[in-house]
């Protein structure tokens, strides 16, 4: 903080140093941290507060501007932060009356036109604002007295020293004198990062790829109503993701697994009760288990190429924002939990788009085929299996969501629940292989409402009609959950979930596999670091393959995961 003889000075020499920074933008997790390189200290530093100066308020204090970044569902239209961009981003100025706040009765106007326009050191935002009336720390102000010091060097430098006056020359030696604590700290800190920003670029994995991993080790297991018995297990996957852009706005996602996950089987073939860990190759062989690509095409459309095991949520919005693990470790225990079962219809390779309508709404259509690569009749990309899909989804505000989903889709073998291959998801047998051939067409909707940063609820509706393409009939295939989320519950991090629901199964099943199969899932997510969670869980299926004569089964799960 300024001492009174300082303030005094500060007045007698016409405040040329106390508007020198006024002119730089708010990041708030940047704002004590200045970085000034030596070839930019000609330009006022980024990520620093406004000059608060005034007969009145003559002391400078720390700036308490926030920025809050709500939590969001994934359409990626809600994300965007232009508007911040545009108001804290910088512009130059050659004449102080290109700033709509600054009038020539303003008390510090002589000074601040001095700065503008015989120095040139002074930038205001884009918005033609000055925003001379914030506060700034010692350190941000020593920030803009070296820039300042840097712009008279240059103009000495060049021969323009005439536009130096004594006064100005004198004033700011009492300004370095006074702060020469800060402008040496300022210096070590820009050595600092010099330093470190050379290691780094010297021991970067690539310019243009970034390495990002996750390891599962999971204690599991069916205490009851499993066809294994009651067999504690301990399993293991290991994900690293390849994540490269080549324009800055685009990204290839090439990712490997490895994993000795075995399913907990349940009576009749049933997949009720999967979990997200689970997808995983056996006996810890490698494979190469995604690849996709993103990129923007103009302002409103992102478009999304999948080459290997491509599924719809890859970039359609789930509108399942707290639970949504898709099929990583970090949230809901299983797949059923994390969104809805509709969108684990098809999969393989293709592409699709989100266009947004605006910020709120938002249309997703995306085309999948299963047998992709293969030749063979009745395969390949349009003649063997696929998943044809189309959403609306509308934010009206960042609380709440509605989606309107559906997919239409065809199956030679396997299941329709099966992400395009023969390893079933979710649901029954009896849902899942109603038919050997079968085309289908299925509706969801889904909703979000987030009560308040600690409370959210999510749930969908979804029903899927299969026609029999070998013979005749049809089967219905329901499904239906409601998610309760606790985000950082009883730490910022944590997560708690409550899942009730049915996992997919079909309607007027003959007996005895005709009764309704429930899932209960409860789990708790606690951040033990930045980098480790753990998540013990209970999941509870009732009358497993729609028949009340199975035992339930009741699995407990403690997954641990490491990210890094």
């Amino acid at each position: 903080m300024f001492n009174r003889s300082f303030h005094n000075l500060f007045m007698e020499s016409m405040i040329l140093g106390a508007t020198l920074l006024a002119n730089t933008s708010v990041h708030a997790e940047d704002r004590n941290l200045v970085a000034v390189t030596r070839t930019q200290t000609n330009n006022l530093v980024l990520g620093i507060a406004k000059l608060s100066l005034s007969p009145n308020h003559p002391r400078f204090g720390d700036n308490s501007l926030e920025t809050t970044i709500a939590q969001t569902p994934k359409i990626p239209a809600i994300n965007s932060d232009a508007s911040v961009q545009n108001t804290n981003s910088m512009s130059q100025v050659t004449s102080v009356s290109q700033f709509s706040d600054v009038q020539p009765t303003d008390w510090a106007f002589g000074a601040l036109q001095s700065l503008v326009e015989r120095y040139g050191c002074i930038t205001g935002y884009l918005n033609s604002t000055y925003r001379g009336n914030r506060a700034i720390t010692r350190y941000e102000f020593a920030a803009g007295l070296n820039a300042c010091l840097s712009r008279i060097n240059e103009l000495i430098a060049t021969a323009t020293s005439d536009l130096v006056t004594k006064e100005d020359l004198t004033t700011l030696q009492r300004l370095q004198a006074e702060f020469s604590p800060e402008l040496a700290t300022l210096q070590g800190r820009v050595d600092s990062l010099e330093a470190r920003t050379a290691e780094l670029e010297a021991n970067q994995f690539s310019t243009t790829t970034k390495l990002s991993a996750e390891a599962i080790f999971v204690i599991t297991n069916a205490f009851q109503g499993s066809v294994n018995g009651d067999n504690t297990v301990f399993q293991d996957r290991v994900r690293l993701v390849f994540k490269t852009s080549f324009t800055g706005k685009d990204n290839l996602y090439t990712r490997l697994t490895a994993g000795n996950t075995t399913l907990l089987q349940l009576p009749g073939g049933s997949a009720e009760g999967l979990q997200t860990f689970n997808l995983a190759p056996s006996n810890n062989n490698l494979s190469l288990d995604w690849l996709s690509y993103y990129f923007p095409v103009g302002n409103k459309i992102d478009a999304y190429i999948g080459a290997v095991n491509g599924v719809l949520y890859d970039f359609v919005p789930t509108l399942s924002p707290y639970l949504e693990s898709a099929s990583g470790g970090g949230r809901a225990l299983t797949e059923f939990a994390s969104s809805s079962p509709i969108y684990r219809i098809g999969g393989g390779a293709g592409g699709g788009f989100n266009y947004r309508f605006s910020d709120q709404l938002v249309l997703s259509l995306g085309y999948l085929a299963g047998d992709h690569a293969s030749p063979q009749p009745d395969r390949g990309f349009f003649n063997g299996q696929y998943s044809a899909f189309g959403q609306i989804a509308w934010n009206p505000n960042k609380n709440s969501g509605i989606g309107l989903t559906y997919v239409n889709a065809y199956q030679n073998r396997g299941a329709i629940f099966d992400l395009g291959s023969s390893f079933t998801l979710v649901g029954t047998a009896q849902a899942n292989t109603p038919f050997e051939r079968t085309i289908t067409n299925s509706y969801g909707v889904e909703a979000f409402y987030k009560f308040s940063p600690r409370f959210a609820v999510n749930g969908f509706f979804g029903y899927t009609n299969a026609k029999n393409l070998a013979g005749s009939g049809s089967a219905d295939i329901w499904y239906y959950a409601l998610g309760l989320a606790f985000p950082d519950l009883g730490k910022q991090g944590n997560l708690g979930g409550v899942i009730v629901g049915a996992e997919p199964y079909r309607g007027g099943n003959p007996a005895p596999a005709n009764d309704l199969s429930l899932h209960i899932e409860g789990f708790y997510k606690y951040q033990l670091t930045d980098n480790i969670a753990i998540t013990p869980g209970v999941i509870w299926i009732t009358a497993p393959a729609q028949n009340d004569d199975n035992q339930d089964a009741v699995i407990g799960t403690v997954r641990t995961t490491f990210t890094f």
